[in-house]
C-alpha cells in the first residue's frame, strides 16, 4: 500500500514537473538552436526531410511548429509517395494538407516519387540516388539546417535509417555548402516514447543538442495536421496520438 502511494505521488511530481517545464520550455528551442550554428533563428532555412507522408506529423511536428514560431523559412522533401498499400495518390495530398496546418506551403512541399525509393521497409534505398536528391534540393533552396531522423530511425524503419545514411554521406563527403548543419531526431526507448508530455523532464536532462517542446495549443495544431492522414488513422494511429513524446517533444543532435 504505502508503495503505491509513493507511486502515485512519484508520478503526480512528474506531470506537475512536466507542466511547468512545457510552460517555459517554449524558448529553449530559440536558445539550442542558436547555440547549434544559426546567428538568428530567423536566419535559418530549414528542409525537413521525411520518409513517408505523415513523417511530419508523427514525428516532426515539435521541430516544424517550433521553427515556424522562430520565424525560420520552411521546406520539406519527402522520400517516397507511401505507396506501400497503394494509396501514393491520396497520401500526397493529405500531406500537402497536414504541411499546410503545420505552416508549411504547398510550394515548398516536394515528394520523390522514383522506383528505386519505392516505401518498403525490405528495400534498402541507394544511398548515392537520394543524396543527389537531397543535395540538389538543398542547393536550390539555398538550405542551411537540414533536419532528418538518427541512425535508429525512431521506429527502426529501414526507410527512415536510410535519410540518415544519405545524411552522413553527404557530410562526410564534404559535399553539403557550408554553413549547411544536420540536425537529426533523437530516437528513444519504447517506454519514453509513450510516456507524452511525461517524458519532458527526463528530456530536459538528456544530452542534445537542441530541444523542441511544444505548448499545448501547438501540440493541438500538431494532432490536426496527423488527423490530415485519413488514410493512415487505423486504431493504434489514435493512441499514437494520445501516447507518443513525439507529438509534444524532439530532441535533436548535430550530425
Amino acid at each position: 500500500m504505502a508503495l503505491g502511494w509513493l507511486l502515485a505521488a512519484l508520478l503526480a511530481l512528474l506531470w506537475l514537473g512536466s507542466r511547468w517545464l512545457r510552460r517555459r520550455g517554449a524558448g529553449w528551442g530559440h536558445r539550442t538552436l542558436c547555440a547549434a550554428g544559426a546567428a538568428r533563428a530567423d536566419d535559418v532555412r530549414a528542409l525537413i526531410l521525411t520518409a513517408h507522408p505523415d513523417d511530419e506529423a508523427m514525428f516532426f511536428a515539435p521541430t516544424i511548429l517550433s521553427l515556424g514560431r522562430f520565424r525560420a523559412e520552411l521546406w520539406l522533401l519527402c522520400g517516397s509517395t507511401g505507396n506501400y498499400y497503394n494509396q501514393g495518390e491520396i497520401r500526397k495530398k493529405e500531406l500537402v494538407q497536414s504541411c499546410a496546418i503545420l505552416g508549411i506551403p504547398p510550394s515548398n512541399v516536394t515528394v520523390i516519387d522514383h522506383r528505386d525509393l519505392p516505401d518498403d521497409p525490405a528495400v534498402e534505398w541507394d544511398t548515392q540516388l537520394l543524396s543527389a536528391f537531397v543535395l540538389k534540393h538543398v542547393e536550390t533552396n539555398n538550405i542551411n539546417l537540414v533536419v532528418t531522423f538518427d541512425a535508429g530511425g525512431v521506429s527502426g524503419h529501414a526507410n527512415h535509417i536510410a535519410l540518415f545514411a544519405a545524411l552522413r554521406h553527404l557530410r562526410s563527403a564534404e559535399k553539403l555548402p557550408e554553413g549547411c548543419r544536420v540536425l537529426a531526431l533523437k530516437s528513444v526507448n519504447l517506454l519514453r516514447k509513450y510516456i507524452s508530455v511525461l517524458d519532458v523532464p527526463i528530456s530536459c536532462l538528456q544530452s542534445r543538442d537542441v530541444l523542441f517542446i511544444l505548448t499545448k495549443e501547438e501540440s493541438e495544431r500538431a494532432m490536426r495536421a496527423m488527423r490530415c492522414h485519413h488514410s493512415q488513422l487505423l486504431w493504434f494511429r489514435y493512441v499514437y496520438l494520445l501516447f507518443s513524446r513525439f507529438m509534444v517533444i524532439n530532441s535533436l543532435a548535430l550530425l
